[in-house]
């Protein structure tokens, strides 16, 4: 047996453990159960990692994301270490070979997703392995109370009575008191060992920025940011837009989504990684393992669904111990967004029904099939079909896929991607000669911003209903287009793969979790309140409000949030020293307040206050054009 130390060292470098990660060690060596609730970034994967490393036989990690466990595996590899990613899409006899492997092919990891613990092979296969401890990634969504629950994880309660005298660790960077404790029941923790490093980033300043023009505000921040950024956005398009202003006015970025082909992801994501983009403009799930240290700011342009995935998003800044800044751009007009967005689109119980329903008469499964069948198909015919709302339809297929009744294929996208390869005018030229296309190229055209610029996902349907027509005339106009070389055009019958995991039983296979459903989006209504509450206060130190929410005191202010500076009033002398700054450059020529604040080294709210004693001294006014301007 070696010394975690010395593995510490001699594969990762380090010279010393950070925080609780030698305790959870000693305890997971000494045959103990652990709850860990660490920060993000805060080295989880070491506390499970190396005392895996110290004894024989292999660990088994349980993680939800297939991205995340890839990556894992992936750096693992890179250091010589043998894993293996046991994730969905892989056939039975590879599934049987790779547990072969991990019985007598001295791996050292095994990871998985929840689901596969489902699987009667998988489950006898385990109790013939040599598992020496097992690891439960995101924790959280093992309890109904956490952001991200996800009904699969329950399964991990099994790995208790497959592997009674094997300790097992649960790992989260975002757990509430109730999910502490519903974790631990779940897992029949018994003398366990709970381990909660202080959640407190105070190397990073939490801000709330309210504007009416967020992109200019977005275009301050990243200006003024010279290092590594992420700008978090809850659409596709968001992303590519966001990307493309960001460029076209100096700040050099790209954007990330699930929609993007694997190899040009690589791409993106390397360019990012080795700083030649600085900027990545992403949705949500971006970030997740990814280890970039020197991130110094992290940009939420639309507000996020809970505290839980805010706090972990914005901890991807600063891990390098340096000075870094998490702001969230919102105005007056984001809360009922933000409700529309994830409170309007939750189906309740009688429409999941109604979808599961129209499921098997689409693909015409008797009662009591369709057990492990799979099919492809289209899913925007499939809502025409039927008459369904895209968004809710999508959100009850995914309830159904949480709750095992199927599966759905985890790069769900719209596969049928644009790019236009002419310039404006010669575009123009061709479609005066193709009048017959116009309205749906036109539709096309504003309904895809950044189509110029880079390969888009479209979504045919959607431009047949904006434009009057059929999804078929559409396609037969995008195909013309194609032929003609004006655009780049990729197209697949189907977007979607879909698993019934379960036979048919129609209203009873829902009746199971019914109630489930409905607690589920009582949560989701709690946690966008507690979001939004947080946005609105600006009494309480942003540090001392997140680290409360998560159960944690802090008596001291953080010192650098926008609360805390907007507290400290500034002193005479320095309202007198921007007084006569502002004075002096509008002596100069007449200026917009953001080309003021710009000007000067100054905080904004300071900058702001000296305009408002000057206007109110009569020293200055604002002129027809909006600007400042001496008496």
């Amino acid at each position: 047996m070696r010394h975690p130390k010395d593995i510490l060292k001699s594969i990762w470098g380090f010279d010393a453990f950070r925080g609780s990660q030698e305790t959870i060690i000693d305890a997971l060596l000494e045959k103990r159960d652990v709850l860990a609730l660490m920060p993000t970034g805060g080295g989880k994967s070491l506390c499970f990692q190396i005392p895996a490393l110290v004894q024989e036989g292999i660990c088994i990690v349980v993680s939800p994301l297939i991205a995340l466990i890839h990556n894992q595996v992936d750096r693992l590899d890179k250091l010589g270490i043998k894993a293996i990613a046991l994730t969905g899409g892989i056939p039975i006899d590879e599934v049987i070979n790779l547990l072969d492997n991990c019985c007598f092919g001295n791996y050292k990891f095994l990871y998985l997703s929840p689901e596969r613990l489902k699987q009667e092979i998988v489950r006898e296969r385990l109790k013939q392995m040599n598992v020496n401890l097992v690891a439960i990634d995101e924790a959280h969504c093992i309890s109904q109370w956490g952001h991200d629950f996800r009904p699969a994880y329950l399964e991990c309660s099994m790995i208790r009575e497959l592997l009674p005298d094997i300790p097992i660790i649960a790992l989260t960077a975002t757990a509430t008191e109730p999910v502490s404790y519903d974790i631990m029941a779940i897992l029949g923790f018994d003398n366990a060992l709970v381990v909660k490093d202080s959640f407190a980033r105070d190397n990073i300043a939490f801000s709330v920025s309210w504007t009416d023009d967020k992109r200019y505000r977005l275009k301050q921040l990243c200006t003024s940011n010279r290092k590594s950024a992420i700008v978090y956005v809850t659409t596709r398009r968001a992303a590519q837009d966001l990307a493309q202003y960001l460029n076209q006015n100096g700040c050099t970025s790209t954007f990330f989504h699930g929609g993007i082909a694997k190899k040009e992801k690589k791409k993106r994501l390397d360019l990012w990684l080795g700083n030649q983009v600085p900027i990545m403009v992403a949705t949500n799930a971006f970030g997740m393992g990814i280890d970039k240290p020197d991130v110094a700011l992290v940009v939420h342009y639309q507000i996020p669904d809970c505290i839980e995935n805010y706090f972990q998003e914005a901890g991807r800044a600063g891990r390098d111990g340096k000075n870094a800044k998490a702001v969230i751009l919102t105005n007056k007009t984001d809360e009922q967004q933000l409700r529309n967005q994830f409170l309007s689109v939750l189906p309740d119980t009688a429409y999941i029904k109604k979808v599961y329903g129209k499921l098997n008469s689409y693909f015409q499964i008797a009662f009591g099939e369709g057990n492990d069948e799979t099919y492809q198909f289209n899913f925007n015919a499939f809502c025409e079909t039927y008459q369904l709302n895209t968004m809710l339809t999508f959100n009850a297929i995914r309830i159904l896929d949480q709750n095992s009744v199927v599966a759905l294929e985890e790069s769900f996208t719209q596969k049928t991607s644009v790019q236009v390869l002419v310039g404006k005018q010669p575009l123009f030229d061709y479609l005066s000669k193709n009048r017959e296309i116009v309205p749906i190229t036109q539709t096309m055209l504003r309904s895809y911003g950044g189509i110029f610029d880079f390969i888009t996902k479209i979504n045919p349907v959607l431009i047949a209903k904006k434009a009057g027509t059929s999804e078929s005339k559409v396609l037969l106009a995008l195909q013309q287009l194609h032929k003609d070389g004006i655009i780049d055009y990729i197209a697949n019958e189907s977007d979607l793969s879909l698993t019934f995991l379960v036979p048919r039983e129609d209203d009873s296979t829902i009746n199971r979790f019914a109630r489930e459903v409905r607690e589920r989006h009582l949560i989701k209504e709690r946690n966008i309140d507690s979001i939004l509450e947080y946005i609105k206060n600006d009494e309480v130190c942003r540090n001392k409000q997140l680290l409360g929410y998560f159960g944690e005191v802090k008596h001291k202010n953080c010192g650098i949030c926008d609360v805390c500076l907007t507290m400290s009033i500034p002193s005479v002398d320095t309202n007198d020293q921007i007084i006569r700054q502002l004075l002096k450059l509008l002596a100069h020529s007449s200026s917009d307040s953001r080309t003021l604040i710009a000007a000067l080294n100054h905080r904004e709210s300071d900058v702001l206050t000296a305009i408002r004693y000057l206007l109110e001294d009569g020293l200055i006014r604002i002129n027809s054009k909006n600007q400042y301007e001496i008496v």
